[in-house]
């Protein structure tokens, strides 16, 4: 199968293009390198360095490659920086996604998986875990725009019957994490602590969050893939990890006795997020294998053998 994977040198878009390489799959990735990383670019897919914003680029691309898939990964997903500028954040997540769903539909894709998210979208839960039917109330402009996303897919469908899988991520952590933004708590705690210094716990540290190895968040898209999986899926653990707990679990992976440092509480700040995958567990035998603490454990490793 030809998979056009956009963001495919970003954190998770990376790791999925390893996964579809190993599973056999011809992968093209567009990035645009502002937050990606050349180094995570796996050699065997063709790679174009493009915005999801430049129409023509991507245009040009389409017409060079036949694509069976398009799995879209590409966003700007700093919950904090959308808030400071939902104009920039609309552009990227909204403008930039039409193009590829307009794209799709002229040049004739099968297929489009959007990786959306299982915690902004929801907002401040009624009840636990969300399941894909709870209400959607986004606090942020990064949770608006992925849930214009999903509209839109709703509408391609109906439109142009264009198949769509939607992938609701809960906090995916593991290697190539980048901090930025709330979901990369796991990778700032990390680097400080491999690095002796004291991390940073905001408020009393007893917030929650459903954290998913990003193995787990591949396999997910494997299965989205090649199986006729279509629809909106919560891709999450279903189990709340307190930071407090992440950061204690952490520091005992790594060996080391750093005693935190509690700051004041982030303004808007989910107190409780966890999703159930009940659905796709039903739909394709999806579940997550990995637990927290051997996740973690790779991602420390990895993180050490980098150097940081």
């Amino acid at each position: 199968m030809n998979i056009l994977v956009t963001g495919g040198a970003g954190f998770i878009g990376s790791n999925v293009v390893d996964g579809y390489i190993r599973e056999g799959h011809n992968v093209i990735v567009v990035d645009n390198l502002i937050t990606g990383k050349p180094g995570n670019l796996n050699p065997s897919a063709k790679f174009y360095k493009t915005d999801i914003r430049d129409r023509k680029g991507l245009e040009d691309i389409f017409r060079g490659n036949k694509f069976d898939c398009i799995n879209h990964h590409a966003a700007q997903m700093d919950v904090r920086r959308s808030v400071d500028d939902p104009i920039y954040d609309g552009d990227v997540n909204i403008l930039g996604s039409l193009n590829l769903l307009q794209l799709s539909v002229k040049y004739g894709i099968k297929k489009f998986i959007f990786a959306s998210t299982g915690g902004a979208i929801y907002g401040e839960q009624k009840y636990f875990p969300a399941d894909e039917g709870h209400p959607l109330n986004p606090l942020s402009p990064y949770g608006i725009s992925k849930l214009a996303l999903e509209k839109y897919l709703y509408f391609y469908k109906m439109t142009y019957n264009l198949d769509y899988t939607i992938l609701r991520y809960a906090n995916v952590y593991g290697p190539r994490q980048d901090p930025h933004g709330e979901a990369g708590v796991v990778a700032i705690f990390t680097k400080k602590i491999l690095k002796g210094e004291q991390p940073v716990i905001n408020g009393d540290g007893e917030q929650t969050r459903d954290y998913v190895f990003v193995e787990d968040v591949i396999y997910a898209n494997i299965l989205s893939a090649k199986n006729n999986l279509n629809g909106t899926f919560n891709i999450g653990t279903g189990i709340e990890t307190s930071v407090n707990k992440l950061c204690d679990t952490i520091l005992t992976i790594a060996g080391l006795n750093i005693k935190p440092i509690h700051g004041p509480a982030k303004m808007g700040e989910q107190r409780r997020s966890v999703i159930s995958s009940s659905r796709i567990n039903s739909e394709c035998s999806w579940q997550p294998r990995y637990a927290i603490e051997e996740g973690l454990a790779k991602t420390v490793k990895f993180f050490r053998r980098e150097g940081v």
